[in-house]
């Protein structure tokens, strides 16, 4: 009897929910429709979009967070691999191994603990802040339900009350319900309207204790990780100077294309190749002038107008780098030239496109546009900063700059964008500038790689 007792009171609450249901669409019916009026509550409504919004958010930052530790749980895995690699190729007989070992092993036990302080003080904490809003979300719409059955059963008594047959009895029934309708959505939504605001006001403080627990964390482990670096790198170096023979060599990048002076040169002893069927001369006897290389720099007099210092007209952009780079400072003086140079150049200067010619006389009378060393006496034409070699570096062709250590090299454009390669600059050294104020003789092309920029 008991059990069809307790059968019988499962079976009516399923049937009052059912009816309730039944009641409440046709309550949000009516009033979709317009024939039954809705109790509106803007500020609890503003209080809603409000809480919409701060459980947005939050749920953003959980996931934002835990990518964060992610990527901070994947950087550990490869700052452990790396120091792997390092122990295993540290041979026992070099010195500061057993060092190299511990730097590896507390370098490990620093990512563990930044990665627990992480869970612990921001994920935790960011856990427990959105654990509050499943209940308000339930709350709020059970309160939305709890208000349709208020306007229903207010609806249904002003209906009774305006029957041409009024049953008192219906009408005090119908009142009854419409006070207790009332009295459970007042109770909710009193309890909610102290909630929401209060609840949207704590996001500001969440935040910024969020915020400044990861900054902390942050903060105080990249120090400690920069003194096992540091440690780390005493290390290498007392390596280094026990086997300072054997350090690694610092490679300029490749240059691709083809060389600037290179490149004049071919163009040069194209114009002045014998027409084709003709046989090539045989060289001349040494000694003889013409047994003078085309390849030579020329000096060719200056008119009387270009006398003053400083205004010494430009070289044919002809001319190799050869002569020029080699024997910087050695040539001989202006006016010396030797037989058939003055030809070979000019027929040279005049086969270049005008173009070519232009920019170069530009570059070297310090109007190229841009150039922060225009008009300068003491900077190279065109002059736009400086570097100094941290390397030495061999020259491997004619148009290369050979630097050592120290050096600190004008740099200046390249006359054609064109020729630059990736990783080389153009410039000469300022020690050959301040000695012979020509481009000409000492400007050549470097690796950026082997320089630091000083100005």
């Amino acid at each position: 009897m008991a059990e069809m007792g307790s059968k019988g009171v499962t079976a009516g609450k399923i049937a009052s929910n059912v009816q309730k249901k039944l009641t409440r669409a046709q309550e949000k019916v009516l009033q979709k429709l317009g024939k039954a009026d809705e109790t509106k509550d803007e500020q609890f409504e503003q209080c809603v979009q409000n809480f919409n919004k701060q459980l947005t958010e939050g749920t953003r930052l959980q996931k934002d967070l835990r990518t964060y530790l992610a990527s901070v749980k994947a950087m550990h895995e490869a700052s452990k691999k790396l120091n792997e690699c390092l122990q295993e190729v540290y041979e026992p007989d070099w010195p500061g191994r057993d060092e190299a070992n511990k730097i590896a092993e507390n370098n490990d036990l620093l990512w563990v603990d930044y990665h627990q302080k992480l869970v612990d003080q921001a994920l935790l904490t960011m856990d427990t802040y959105l654990g509050q809003f499943p209940d308000i979300k339930s709350r709020i719409a059970k309160r939305g339900r709890k208000l349709v059955d208020y306007d229903s059963a207010r609806h249904h008594y002003e209906s009774l009350q305006t029957a041409k047959k009024k049953d008192e009895a219906k009408i005090a029934k119908a009142e009854e319900e419409l006070v207790k309708a009332q009295k459970v959505f007042e109770e909710m939504n009193v309890d909610l309207q102290e909630e929401l605001p209060s609840l949207w006001n704590s996001r500001v403080g969440f935040y910024v204790n969020t915020f400044q627990s990861i900054a902390g964390l942050e903060e105080n482990f990249h120090k400690e990780m920069s003194k096992l670096n540091q440690n780390l790198n005493d290390v290498l170096v007392s390596l280094e100077k026990e086997h300072g023979s054997n350090t690694f060599t610092i490679k300029a990048q490749p240059r691709k294309k083809t060389k600037l002076f290179s490149r004049l040169r071919r163009k040069k002893n194209s114009d002045n190749a014998p027409a084709k069927g003709n046989k090539s001369p045989s060289p001349p006897p040494d000694g003889s002038p013409a047994a003078t290389p085309e390849i030579r720099v020329n000096h060719e007099p200056e008119p009387a107008a270009a006398a003053t210092p400083g205004a010494a007209l430009p070289k044919s952009p002809s001319q190799p780098a050869e002569a020029s780079e080699v024997t910087c400072g050695t040539h001989p003086a202006a006016g010396a030239q030797e037989p058939g140079e003055t030809a070979a150049s000019e027929a040279a200067s005049s086969s270049l496109p005008a173009l070519v010619v232009e920019t170069f006389s530009a570059a070297v009378n310090g109007t190229v546009e841009g150039g922060s060393g225009a008009g300068r006496l003491d900077l190279p034409p065109g002059f736009m900063f400086k570097v100094q070699a941290q390397h030495d570096y061999t020259a491997t062709d004619t148009d290369e700059l050979q630097l050592k250590a120290g050096d600190v090299v004008l740099v200046i454009p390249f006359q054609n964008p064109e020729e630059q390669d990736e990783g080389w600059l153009m410039g000469v050294k300022e020690s050959d500038w301040n000695l012979h104020k020509e481009l000409e003789k000492c400007r050549g092309v470097f690796p950026e790689n082997f320089t630091a920029r000083v100005q």
